[in-house]
């Protein structure tokens, strides 16, 4: 096999969709591979992904730190989050509202039973993480309170 033999087997690689060629004649072995583009461009990417720190990560961070000024109240029981005690009724708080040690915040129905939820400090809400009417699950946070 010559040179320009070797050099054609490689034009040839390059020009289609074959990765790998193996040729052998005479005990003259060789094996050509080429990385497909797809498997190329993935590990190109996922050394890019290594290489630069995750926003998400970071966001998620600088919130904890921030959350860490607030008591967050969770849920203790799994059941449906309510804001008022019946359907007709306003809301028992909402963002922004002060609240003392003891008030009600909301309702969670478990088993046909409702369960008040309170606040466990004098303070001001600063976040709500649910809807009226959606499912909560045991120890899931219901209400930020920045506290006084």
């Amino acid at each position: 096999m010559e040179i320009n033999d070797i050099k054609e087997l490689i034009e040839l690689i390059k020009e289609t969709d074959i990765t790998e060629i193996h040729y052998e004649k005479d005990g003259l072995k060789i094996t050509l591979k080429r990385e497909s583009t797809a498997a190329a461009a993935a590990t190109a990417a996922s050394v890019a992904i290594a290489q630069v720190p995750d926003a998400g990560e970071l966001a998620n961070e600088a919130r904890e730190k921030e959350d860490d000024n607030y008591l967050t109240i969770k849920s203790p029981i799994v059941g449906t989050f309510y804001r008022s005690a019946t359907p007709a009724a306003p809301p028992l708080v909402e963002l922004g509202d002060s609240v003392r040690k003891g008030q009600a915040l909301c309702i969670v129905e478990a088993m046909k039973l409702m369960n008040e939820i309170e606040s466990e400090v004098n303070g001001t809400i600063v976040k709500i993480f649910h809807e009226n009417g959606t499912a909560v699950e045991y120890g899931e946070p219901l209400f930020q309170i920045n506290p006084l």
